[in-house]
């Protein structure tokens, strides 16, 4: 066997190689460059809402002992009591080098679910009248500010929005060991609140679910379904060209725009309920759908010919070839498809509102059909928000939906790779 050997590079080839070997170089780095710049604005991005939405994680709580006082609470209407004069009693019992009027107005310092919650374990329990009750209830947020760091006590009391009396009160209660900062279990326990300390995700992640769940429902077997057809058995023809373009060009039409459709139809036209998961989830079926059938015939397209031909060669019929072997082959394919679009409209909010799911709800809904808002929905809602502490929790949400979708992501991810076959 003869060896062909390349005649020696001249002087004008080597500079050639050169060139280019230094112009791949080049391109190597702007490649390299690229993908640095982008891990580190995506750093930049996530290590800015830890920075401010870690302290919504946490909440001051404060320990009060509450005397019971049957002249303010009759026990045959407990749920009628004077409850507020009861917090502001507790308060000038815990704070006793306080002057009583001024410890009644340091009443600030608990919530103002504290009345509610006390009254609530009265009701319960109505025995309770004439004792002393001890619970630990949220402290409002300007105090929750302040022992999280966030209101500088070096700042000139003009300045603070808490008084030096208000500052001293609460440093009282801390070195009385009544003041604690546990993990806020109310952020994914609660709705939606006016008050910062009070506010939770219950309502937005509830209304999401329902949103998705109406989404998958809908979407999943119709998007399978119009695939299926258009894959396998159309003809190939003007009409069935004009379907195929105008899905994919449905899948890039900005969400705003079928929100607009929702409100036009669902609302105006069917008369649906405003602010319902139910028909956030039709209007996010509507955007879906063109991506689940790009993804869904994507897979099927990507089964081997020879799956097709040897199931027809031993006598299946076309139906046969397509539910009994090319289908469950793609499977995985389609599910992934199907998750990134879920993902991608649990992340929508523009068609969200204009439907009306950013009202103030106060509680997370029981069915599709009661109003509810959802996590998109929300963080805009808290965003713009005047008081200081929603502004970590804002960003808290922000996380909260970003662990959501970073689930959804491994979950195609995961199925993908444990349901693909190699042929």
């Amino acid at each position: 066997m003869t060896t062909i050997t390349p005649p020696p590079a001249t002087g004008s080839r080597a500079n050639l190689l050169r060139r280019r070997h230094r112009r791949e170089g080049v391109l190597q780095g702007f490649g390299l460059a690229a993908i640095a710049i982008a891990f580190l604005m995506l750093a930049l991005l996530v290590g800015s809402l830890i920075v401010t939405g870690w302290q919504a994680f946490s909440q001051t709580h404060v320990t009060i002992d509450f005397a019971i006082d049957p002249a303010k609470v009759k026990a045959d209407k407990p749920a009628a009591g004077n409850y507020r004069a009861l917090v502001q009693a507790a308060m000038v019992a815990a704070l006793p080098d306080v002057p009583a009027a001024q410890a009644k107005k340091l009443a600030a310092i608990v919530s103002n679910s504290a009345q509610f919650t006390l009254r609530d374990r009265v009701v319960a329990n109505p025995g309770l009248i004439g004792q002393t009750v001890t619970l630990t209830v949220p402290a409002s947020d300007p105090y929750d500010q302040l022992n999280k760091g966030l209101i500088d006590r070096a700042t000139p009391a003009a300045n603070r929005r808490l008084s030096d009396a208000e500052v001293a009160a609460f440093d009282t209660l801390a070195a009385a060991g009544r003041i604690s900062t546990p993990f806020n279990w109310g952020l994914f326990t609660n709705a939606d609140s006016r008050f910062p300390e009070l506010a939770g995700l219950k309502g937005a992640v509830v209304g999401s679910f329902y949103a998705l769940l109406t989404c998958f429902v809908l979407s999943f077997p119709m998007g399978i379904g119009a695939a299926i057809y258009l894959e396998e058995f159309a003809p190939q023809n003007r009409v069935s060209d004009f379907i195929e373009i105008n899905i994919n060009n449905l899948a890039a039409v900005p969400s705003i725009v079928f929100g607009l459709l929702a409100l036009a139809v669902f609302l105006n036209g069917f008369g649906l309920p405003r602010s319902a998961p139910f028909v956030g989830g039709l209007t996010l079926a509507l955007m879906t759908l063109p991506t689940i059938i790009i993804a869904t015939r994507a897979a099927l397209k990507a089964v081997p010919p020879s799956i097709r031909e040897a199931a027809l060669g031993i006598g299946a019929s076309t139906q046969q070839v397509v539910f009994h072997h090319v289908l469950p082959l793609a499977m995985p394919g389609i599910l992934t498809g199907t998750i990134l679009g879920l993902a991608r409209a649990l992340g929508e909010a523009a068609p969200l509102l204009l439907i009306g799911m950013n009202a103030f709800i106060t509680a997370a809904p029981g069915s599709p059909f009661d109003p509810a808002t959802a996590l998109p929905t929300q963080i805009l809602i808290w965003a713009d928000s005047t008081e200081r502490g929603f502004v970590s929790r804002t960003s808290a949400a922000v996380l909260v939906l970003l662990g959501f979708l970073l689930i959804m992501n491994a979950l195609a991810i995961y199925l993908r790779a444990r349901f693909e076959r190699k042929w």
